[in-house]
C-alpha cells in the first residue's frame, strides 16, 4: 500500500456544524478505515464505521446514513451485496472503494447503483471532495422548477421522478442525469460534457457515464434496446429527444 493514508486527528464533536451529514465508512482494512474516517470527521461529517457487510447493515439500520463509503472487497458479504441490500431499504448515495483495476469490476459496482467509485490507493482529500460533490447534489436546489416531457416528470425539490404518473426508482446520479436531459432537450452532449455538468468533475472514467445512461434508458424507455428518448449521437455522445415517444 502506498502512503497517501496519513492519519488525521478527528475534529472535536463541538466543532461539527449542526445537522452535519452522517457518513458510514465500510472497510475491513483498519488503516484505511481510520484515515478515511479521520479526514471525513475533520471535514465536519459524523462518521460511523463498519468492518464487514453485516455490521454495515446493522449500523445503517440504527442510524440511516446520508452517504456510504463502501469497500468492494469485504469478507463474507462483498460490497456489491451490501449495496444491493441497503438500496432495498431506501435510497442512499454510495461511493465504492476498490483495489481492483479491472474495468469490469468498476462497471459492476456502477451497475448495482454506486454513484461514484475511487480506486485504491487514493488521496483521502480527493475522497472528501467526492463525498462533498455527491452530497451537494442531494440537497434541494434553490427555487427548483418541475420538469417534464414525453410522459416524464421530475420534481427537483422533492427528488421525485415519474413516467406516465408511475414513480421511477432512480439513483442519485440517474435522477440528476434525467433532470439534466430534460433541461436541455434536443442538444447533443459528449460524455465529457455530462461528466462535468452532472457529476461535477473535469476528469474521471467516462464509462461511468455510459453505464448510467444505459441504466437510465432501462427505466425511462418503452424499449431500452431501441431508445427513442435518450438517443446516441455517433461520434458525439447523447441527446434527449422530447418527441421520441411520438408514434411509438
Amino acid at each position: 500500500m502506498q502512503q497517501p493514508y496519513e492519519p488525521m486527528q478527528a475534529a472535536p464533536a463541538e466543532n461539527r456544524p449542526a445537522g452535519a451529514a452522517r457518513v458510514l465508512v465500510v472497510d475491513d482494512d483498519p488503516t484505511v478505515a481510520e484515515v478515511v474516517s479521520g479526514y471525513l470527521n475533520r471535514a465536519g461529517y459524523v462518521v460511523d464505521r463498519a468492518e464487514d457487510g453485516p455490521t454495515a447493515l446493522t449500523r445503517a439500520a440504527a442510524h440511516w446514513p446520508d452517504l456510504v463509503v463502501l469497500d468492494l472487497m469485504l469478507p463474507g458479504m462483498d460490497g456489491l451485496e451490501v449495496c444491493r441490500r441497503m438500496r432495498g431499504h431506501g435510497p442512499v448515495p454510495v461511493i465504492m472503494l476498490t483495489a481492483r483495476g479491472d474495468e469490469d469490476d468498476r462497471i459492476l459496482g456502477l451497475e448495482v447503483g454506486a454513484d461514484d467509485y475511487v480506486t485504491k490507493p487514493f488521496s483521502p482529500r480527493e475522497l472528501v471532495l467526492r463525498v462533498e460533490s455527491v452530497l451537494r447534489r442531494t440537497r434541494p436546489v434553490t427555487a427548483p422548477h418541475p420538469l417534464g416531457a414525453a410522459g416524464l416528470a421530475v420534481d427537483p425539490a422533492a427528488r421525485r421522478a415519474t413516467k406516465d404518473g408511475a414513480e421511477l426508482a432512480l439513483t442519485l446520479r440517474e435522477f440528476d442525469l434525467l433532470a439534466f436531459f430534460l433541461r436541455h432537450p434536443g442538444r447533443a452532449f459528449s460524455r465529457e460534457d455530462l461528466m462535468r455538468e452532472v457529476w461535477g468533475w473535469d476528469f474521471g472514467d467516462l464509462s461511468t457515464v455510459t453505464v448510467h445512461v444505459r441504466r437510465l434508458r432501462g427505466k425511462v424507455e418503452d424499449d431500452p434496446a431501441r431508445p427513442r428518448l435518450i438517443q446516441t449521437v455517433w461520434g458525439v455522445g447523447y441527446r434527449f429527444d422530447a418527441a421520441g415517444r411520438e408514434g411509438s
